[in-house]
């Protein structure tokens, strides 16, 4: 169990901040939480590639524009040597981190992804492998016959490196049975973070908002993402990220420039166990992932030489890598390199 600290926050004066906060002032708090915890001015990123292997989901969430049905005209697995092919070019690009992601296919065994992952790790020993969300690993676990436990020990053997927190949406089972009924609930997320922590396997935590919660699910998120780690988890980083309507049935608009940095100054006060917390310029864009570095955000994420989930809902911000090094220079950091794990690579002088 990790160190708690006496004078942490908790639900109410993170709601009331939440609702009724000076985003200024509570970005001021965050922001010196931020320095305190990274004294060398240095925001990070990583290079690295998201490849979606399937489409093919039998979740249907209602916020998501990018599943398809297994009849649908442009449903898709990729073949291993497609995949390989796109591994390579991000090597090529000095890239270290595969973030392979697909849908709930109930035809993917966990004898394909142990195939996969053992190439992988043959042909390209440099790439950490940071792959599957808690639901698809749920989901192969089922599919396989095995339990949890099982799938997990199969997949980290045959190659798989850490898992990365998607799928989490919101840790409200309430909210959860309105937007993805059909994925699992939030408990289910949670255990298996906890148990890739206790295999060894790093994790990261994230968090969708904006789509139909309250305030209080928002905080209840946070707060059960701080509960997780101080049972033994393993999160390395949390990113939030605001729900993208577009092309989803579930349609509405998304959040605020203003909401979204509340959200993430307020995730770096709660989550004081958590060391990195994650700007999404994905979502937010290049000029708002700058600001974010000064409300609580000191790692911009990857690179994403591809992205597709957040595109088909009709977002499509780019950075290039020395477009990231320029933004972070320009908001007067220090620019570094880093791996999943957060070790620094290369750092870029001003």
């Amino acid at each position: 169990m990790k160190t708690i600290p006496a004078d942490r926050i908790e639900r109410a004066a993170a709601l009331d901040l939440l609702i009724n906060g000076d985003l200024l002032t509570i970005g001021k708090n965050a922001d010196k939480i931020r320095r305190q915890l990274h004294l060398d001015n240095m925001v990070t990123f990583v290079v690295d590639r998201n490849v979606n292997y399937t489409n093919i989901c039998d979740s249907k969430c209602s916020f998501c524009a990018f599943y398809r049905t297994k009849d649908a005209a442009d449903a898709y697995i990729l073949s291993c040597d497609e995949i390989y092919a796109k591994i390579a070019e991000l090597v090529e690009q000095g890239g270290t981190q595969l973030l392979m992601q697909g849908g709930l296919n109930p035809d993917l065994k966990i004898d394909f992804f142990e195939e996969l992952f053992r190439e992988i790790k043959l042909r390209f020993p440099t790439i950490q492998n940071h792959s599957l969300s808690p639901a698809e690993v749920t989901c192969i676990a089922a599919n396989s016959n095995l339990t949890l436990d099982e799938a997990l020990i199969r997949l980290k053997n045959a190659g798989l490196d850490s898992i990365p927190g998607g799928g989490a949406e919101i840790l409200v089972d309430e909210v959860r049975s309105s937007i993805s009924p059909r994925k699992i609930g939030w408990k289910q997320w949670g255990e298996v973070m906890l148990k890739a922590a206790r295999l060894g396997m790093p994790t990261t935590a994230t968090m969708m908002f904006g789509s139909s919660e309250k305030p209080e699910d928002i905080v209840e998120h946070l707060f059960r993402i701080r509960e997780i780690q101080d049972q033994g988890g393993s999160f390395t980083a949390f990113i939030p990220w605001s729900y993208q309507p577009g092309n989803t049935e579930l349609g509405g608009t998304t959040a605020t420039g203003v909401d979204y940095l509340k959200v993430l100054a307020l995730s770096r006060i709660v989550l004081d166990n958590i060391p990195n917390i994650q700007a999404s310029w994905v979502t937010q864009g290049a000029k708002m992932a700058s600001v974010a570095l000064f409300f609580g955000a000191n790692d911009l994420g990857g690179t994403m030489l591809e992205e597709n989930v957040v595109a088909a809902a009709g977002c499509s911000f780019c950075m290039s890598q020395q477009e990231m090094i320029t933004l972070i220079h320009g908001a007067g950091f220090r620019a570094a390199q880093r791996t999943t794990t957060y070790s620094i690579i290369r750092e870029y002088p001003v």
